[in-house]
């Protein structure tokens, strides 16, 4: 004990200083600024080598949809890499009109076929056959894949972006030396999207959610357990759009999108590497501040109101059982947030974590298990979850109980000071960890711009961990893991017992 004692000492400190020494350093680093359209730009110099990542920001995801329209900031998010007017065309007047003509047949299609009564079959197979040959004719003015293949012949690398309910990120990374391409490229493709091959994408969308959600157990069940926790809540929607919305909106939805939400004031873009931010910061008002000034979208409107009942679902399904729980918390801006964070690095940061010892290590019920923070974002209040997967001959219910008091013993005693003193240090190494590449401090630092108007939010909240106390792990937990503010989710498997316990 006394050596363990020793090594997290060590740990404390050896964390504590350069975590000290980072902050410090970043102050002289970093530079912000608030373009005249409202775009903000963080530039973090850091010529370590002759590269530099960037992360552009945009404060919209699939909390922003409303019914009908579910999926589209996943959609758009597939569109932004189509190319521009310029990139991705061999004749824009003419693609530009076909654009119009696929969009006209397509509206006439979707009218016949959302019609309740008096749909006439005859006519939509016409009609979806003129639309077809619309999309046909645009596509043969498309050059397929132009943009990223410009990144690729300039040495870039680790294209890619994603969707969360909460946000949009675009990034990669490229030789310093190719700056300047990269703040037209970017700047462009925000300026001067193309709705092209939109349909045809929008049929991979309708692909990923097959293979992630309806032919996935454990994604059918998020999906269920989020609608049946958020009843008012968009978080309640599926994020990657219900089936019935991805084959009705249309590319005029697109814009309409992008014109809402994606304008300056609304985005924030980090650049991190070899650049000098007097050099680089012109450049970036030079390509960046064409982007047209629009008012910031509004606010999202609806809060989810207090959950008065315990709520069940249940998926039987020839697939392995799977437990899940979740109680109902409040955002990441809330002063307790830090608490959760230290929860749930009690319950699930490694092999001493307190899930994987009960369940997993020593009563050997469960092949996984773990408790996490933020479901499933965290810029609106969400959920704390704590699941596990059950090993054959176990049940869903032997790990509920395991789960349920092992949370009792969260809301009934305190946790022990060595618990809590690695769980801080675990804290400041992972945020250097975080800060190591290019790339993750362009994450951390845009994000944490766009969400609290600061990138420092990034150290405070370690910072707040550090103060967070063994009465507060208790308080946070005696109030919120409550039976009446549970949402649970379960799959019960339906394959023979025999074969549940064969070695799939």
């Amino acid at each position: 004990m006394v050596r363990k004692i020793l090594i997290l000492n060590v740990l404390l400190m050896l964390a504590s200083a350069a975590w000290a020494q980072s902050l410090e350093s970043f102050e002289k680093r970093v530079t912000r600024k608030v373009l005249d359209n409202g775009l903000t730009v963080l530039i973090v110099e850091r010529p370590e080598a002759p590269v530099f990542s960037f992360f552009t920001h945009v404060n919209a995801g699939s909390a922003q949809e409303v019914p009908g329209i579910t999926g589209l900031a996943h959609m758009f998010e597939h569109m932004a890499f189509k190319g521009t007017r310029t990139i991705g065309t061999s004749n824009w007047e003419a693609e530009r009109k076909a654009l119009a003509q696929v969009e006209d047949a397509f509206e006439a299609y979707n009218t016949e076929r959302l019609k309740i009564v008096g749909r006439d079959d005859e006519r939509l197979a016409e009609l979806e056959k003129a639309w077809r040959e619309a999309m046909a004719a645009a596509d043969e003015l498309v050059i397929t894949d132009e943009f990223s293949a410009i990144i690729d012949r300039e040495g870039g690398v680790g294209l890619n972006a994603f969707t969360s309910n909460d946000e949009t990120g675009y990034f990669f990374s490229m030789p310093s030396n190719r700056i300047e391409l990269w703040a037209y490229l970017e700047s462009e493709r925000y300026l001067e999207p193309v709705m092209r091959e939109f349909y045809k994408e929008r049929d991979v969308v309708m692909e990923e959610r097959r293979m992630r959600t309806d032919s996935n157990p454990v994604g059918k069940l998020v999906e269920q357990i989020l609608a049946a926790a958020f009843t008012a809540h968009p978080y309640g929607q599926a994020g990657v759009g219900w089936p019935s919305d991805l084959r009705s909106f249309s590319a005029t939805d697109a814009m309409e999108f992008y014109n809402t939400y994606y304008v300056p004031s609304n985005m924030v873009v980090t650049v991190v590497g070899d650049v000098k931010a007097a050099q680089l910061m012109p450049m970036i008002e030079r390509y960046f501040g064409r982007l047209p000034k629009k008012p910031r979208p509004a606010e999202l409107r609806t809060v989810e109101p207090p959950q008065t009942a315990e709520k069940l679902v249940t998926l039987r399904e020839t697939a392995q059982p799977f437990y899940i729980e979740g109680y109902h918390k409040p955002a990441s801006s809330h002063p307790d947030d830090a608490v959760y964070d230290v929860i749930s690095d009690l319950m699930s940061n490694g092999r001493t974590s307190r899930l994987y010892r009960s369940l997993v290590r020593d009563r050997k019920i469960a092949a996984a298990a773990a408790g996490f923070n933020s479901f499933p974002g965290d810029k609106y209040p969400n959920l704390f979850a704590f699941y596990a997967v059950p090993i054959p001959g176990h049940t869903n219910d032997e790990l509920r109980d395991v789960i349920r008091a092992e949370i009792e013993r969260l809301r009934t005693e305190d946790v022990s000071d060595e618990e809590l003193e690695m769980v801080k240090t675990r804290a400041k190494a992972d945020l250097i960890r975080g800060l190591a590449s290019n790339t993750g401090l362009a994450v951390q630092f845009g994000t944490a711009q766009a969400r609290y108007g600061d990138w420092r939010e990034v150290f405070r909240q370690v910072d707040r961990i550090e103060k967070v106390t063994k009465e507060d792990v208790r308080r946070v937990a005696a109030a919120t893991f409550t039976a009446l503010n549970r949402t649970v989710g379960v799959i019960e498997s339906t394959r023979p017992a025999a074969a549940a316990g064969g070695g799939e």
